[in-house]
């Protein structure tokens, strides 16, 4: 089965090139190219494309504005183009938070070298997102994201969905004594996915809070801000020292590895390029499982591959405490599948739940 694709850009080289790579790669197929996002709209409606490609900066209609439009029209997975500063960080939070699935780089450089590897990474990440269109999870994905200010009326619960085996350890009767910390991994769509959740805790949540979200080190400092505006409890991107404090979530900086050490303190390590992930939440959770025993909450939401599975492993040989992300709200549902397939889930919750759920720690 071929994935169509649609081009959006108001680069004509930048469409050109990106058409020849993703022509040239067995079963995508380029549909058709727009130069603005109010053309975007329109070949989407025409079209019916498979996969988006995004710029944001546009004449007529930006990325953002369009990407809105066509969730609220036609909803499509789609692809954001980022520039790696923190500005391009910010203007891709907003695309994530307005429906669009993914993002990469966007580099004239490598554009214009076209190497295989490029062709290689743009082609799976395409497909990736292609996944999401399949089923209703982008649809409730982008009906559950939290507006970016003013809070609202909690959007409902998605509909009920099959429930995995009766948990080995009933959760809903643990309380805040029974835990020290609790740990957050996720990958494609963990952005909104963490914004849905953590916006649900009152300040006075009573247990510290490590985030790991697969994101590039330019990043993770404007999403620790954008959550911290957004929530009750305190954000912030780790540094190495820091001491893990209730009510406070420390995000994994982006390019390096973040470990819990003893005394209750975070370890920041530079990114080994011989792992696949940088953070990686195996990485986190194992040091969590050293440390804080079975004293941990650890949580797998959305995301491509299988990183906190075997984290996850550990966490579950210490007697911890794994929740995952279900099949019907996760975006990408990789590393929460891979967590239930391997009966290391004690419960399987729709997103909305997730939040509510460890609200009632407290």
């Amino acid at each position: 089965m071929t994935v169509t694709v649609l081009i959006v850009d108001d680069s004509g080289f930048f469409r050109r090139r990106l058409g020849e790579m993703i022509n040239g790669f067995d079963g995508l197929k380029v549909v058709g190219a727009a130069s603005n996002g109010r053309e975007a709209i329109d070949m989407v409606l025409k079209l019916k494309p498979d996969v988006v490609t995004m710029d944001y900066e546009m004449p007529v209609m930006d990325g953002i504005t369009a990407v809105r439009h066509i969730m609220d029209q036609c909803p499509t997975p789609i692809l954001m183009f980022s520039s790696l500063t923190y500005e391009g960080a910010r203007v891709t939070l907003d695309s994530l938070e307005a429906g669009a699935v993914d993002y990469l780089p966007k580099n004239f450089e490598e554009i214009s070298k076209s190497s295989a590897v490029l062709k290689k990474k743009l082609a799976e990440r395409i497909l990736t997102v292609a996944g999401a269109g399949k089923g209703s999870a982008l649809k409730q994905t982008v009906a559950s994201s939290a507006p970016a200010k003013a809070p609202s009326p909690k959007p409902a619960a998605p509909a009920p969905t099959p429930r995995a085996p009766t948990p080995r350890v009933p959760a809903a009767r643990k309380s805040r004594s029974d835990f020290e910390l609790v740990a957050i991994g996720t990958s494609t769509g963990g952005p909104v996915a963490l914004q849905n959740v953590l916006t649900q805790l009152q300040a006075n949540f009573p247990l510290p809070i490590v985030l790991i979200q697969h994101m590039p080190s330019t990043f993770t400092s404007a999403f620790a801000e954008r959550l911290n505006s957004l929530c009750k409890i305190s954000v912030v991107e780790a540094k190495d020292g820091d001491t893990l404090r209730p009510g406070v979530a420390m995000l994994a900086p982006g390019g390096k590895q973040m470990m819990i050490v003893k005394g209750g303190r975070v370890k920041v390590l530079p990114g080994d390029e011989r792992l696949n992930y940088k953070p990686s939440v195996d990485i986190t959770f194992g040091s969590a499982a050293n440390v804080f025993n079975d004293k941990v909450l650890a949580v797998v939401l959305t995301g491509m591959g299988s990183d906190g599975c075997e984290g996850a492993k550990l966490l579950k040989q210490r007697g911890a405490t794994v929740w995952a992300q279900d099949e019907a709200t996760s975006v990408i549902y990789g590393m929460p599948m891979a967590v239930a397939k391997a009966n290391l889930a004690d419960e399987i919750l729709p997103l909305a739940k997730v939040g509510k759920r460890l609200s009632e720690i407290g």
